[in-house]
């Protein structure tokens, strides 16, 4: 007879069974044995044995006991869920709750996974995680540690691109003002780029085949690992090198990941400090990169890079023959505008020309009797110069040395004999006249007994009514002189012959 199915058990006491068997294993069990005959009379039961102790476990032993079983039995776990209380730790690990609408997560991710993210994790953020439940023993904590963490929605390449486009945008990296045009024709052109690769053959190819010019190529890989510090260092060398007037940074087509070393700040920095103008040549015509924001220009393929790097010398030798023919073309206008403006000129005026013959003439006739004249006074002066000498000759310098010494003395003697009556007269008159100017000096008068007196400005006082009572004045005697203030005034009886 068959036996008659049980109905499956809720699912909420399904969970709770399995919950259980994580802590303590169940014994299967024992296969049912077949019904042993009965006797007929049955012995007397033995008295039943006491149940065992419960065991009793430590905090430790629990914790343990649990964590090895959350951790085998959930080792690669995925979720999603919101970003809430976001924590970075002095080393670099990242504390957060990853929650959803009924319930929180507490996750954990260490520094060398943090370091390896593409963009930055932000409150609030949208996430995919993937990593394994674990147990913090120290707190009895129920936690989730992170592998990989990825936002939902937008790829983690991609916000990180949009993050750090929007970083150096605010810095000023992309402005335009500071963007600077590429030479009109390079010295040296400087590639930043794989040596392995098709698109250094490409530059060189195109490059030499527009205009045979030197080029320097700076080897780096532009993939992988490291390839941004290493893009970054090449680009420094090349600028640092002399005559590199314009540097050209370059890369085949890829993915996203393929790109990402030119989507990194160490490469967007070499590019704004660099001292020559940069051209961004990364992946094909609908790829963009940080390092085409931030470079000078940005072609859309290595090979349109090399064409707006170097021109073509073809279209130079035609742009010179072109500048060559409108340069002739217009000396040719202005030599016929002046030989116009001569003509109305010329119209206008006498011919200079005969003016110019009569100036001559006159100039040639001035020139004949310049030098005629000339002629004539050097032969009177040679003849002169000729009678002098004979004269000279005959005449020796000794004697005529002693004659005008005699002739001197001679001279003397009768000056000396004019100036000295002169001299006595003049004498004469000088003491004459120094006799009447002492007699009539006031101090001769003064030497009498007489005084001279003075009033504050200076004048002489001549009559008494002259001064005032109270009046000072200055009194000058023959040895010395005083102020004296007047006291009162006696008229004089005018003298005879005076009013």
């Amino acid at each position: 007879m068959s036996r008659k199915p049980q109905p499956p058990a809720p699912p909420g006491e399904k969970d709770q069974r399995e919950q259980l068997s994580l802590l303590v294993p169940l014994k299967p069990a024992a296969p049912l044995a077949p019904p042993a005959p009965e006797p007929a009379l049955a012995p007397p039961l033995p008295a039943p044995a006491p149940p065992p102790a419960p065991r009793i476990y430590s905090v430790t032993e629990l914790l343990r006991a649990a964590r090895a079983t959350l951790e085998s039995r959930f080792v690669d776990v995925r979720v999603e869920g919101e970003i809430s209380g976001l924590k970075r730790s002095g080393p670099g690990h990242i504390y957060f709750c990853l929650k959803d609408e009924e319930g929180q997560l507490d996750c954990v991710l260490f520094a060398r996974e943090a370091s390896r993210l593409k963009f930055e994790l932000k409150e609030g953020m949208a996430v995919r995680c993937r990593g394994r439940l674990t147990l913090y023993e120290a707190r009895g904590k129920f936690q989730m540690t992170l592998v990989e963490i990825e936002p939902t929605g937008a790829g983690a390449l991609a916000l990180a691109f949009e993050q750090l486009k929007q970083r150096l945008g605010a810095a000023g990296l992309f402005d335009a003002g500071r963007k600077r045009p590429r030479p009109f024709l390079p010295r040296r052109l400087g590639v930043v780029t794989s040596p392995q690769g098709a698109v250094v053959r490409d530059i060189i190819r195109i490059a030499h085949r527009r205009f045979p010019l030197p080029i320097v190529v700076s080897p780096t890989p532009v993939q992988g690992e490291g390839a941004a510090l290493a893009i970054a260092s090449a680009l420094r060398r090349i600028e640092a090198m002399a005559e590199v007037d314009v540097v050209i940074v370059a890369r085949g087509g890829g993915s996203l990941e393929d790109l990402w070393a030119f989507n990194e700040e160490p490469v967007a920095r070499a590019i704004f400090a660099c001292r020559v103008p940069v051209i961004s040549a990364v992946g094909h015509e609908t790829d963009f990169t940080i390092a085409d924001f931030v470079a000078d220009l940005r072609a859309p393929t290595p090979s349109a890079a090399a064409e707006l790097a170097v021109p073509v010398l073809d279209d130079l030798r035609l742009e010179v023959a072109n500048l060559q023919r409108r340069a002739s073309r217009a000396a040719t206008e202005l030599l016929r505008a002046a030989r116009h403006g001569l003509e109305r000129a010329r119209n206008r005026v006498a011919d200079p020309r005969r003016l110019l013959d009569e100036r001559r003439q006159r100039l040639d006739d001035a020139v004949e009797r310049g030098r005629r004249a000339l002629a004539r006074k050097a032969a009177a002066a040679r003849a002169e110069l000729r009678t002098a000498e004979t004269r000279l000759y005959r005449a020796h310098p000794h004697r005529r040395v002693l004659e005008q010494r005699s002739a001197l003395l001679a001279m003397r003697h009768r000056l000396e004999a004019a100036i000295r009556p002169a001299l006595s007269k003049r004498r004469h008159a000088i003491e004459a006249a120094a006799g009447k100017l002492e007699a009539l000096s006031p101090t001769k008068v003064l030497e009498r007994g007489f005084s001279l007196t003075q009033r504050a400005d200076g004048h002489i006082v001549t009559r008494a009514a002259d001064l005032t009572p109270g009046e000072k004045v200055h009194v000058r005697l023959r040895e010395g002189a005083f102020d004296a203030t007047v006291d009162g005034s006696t008229r004089q009886t005018p003298t005879k012959g005076r009013p």
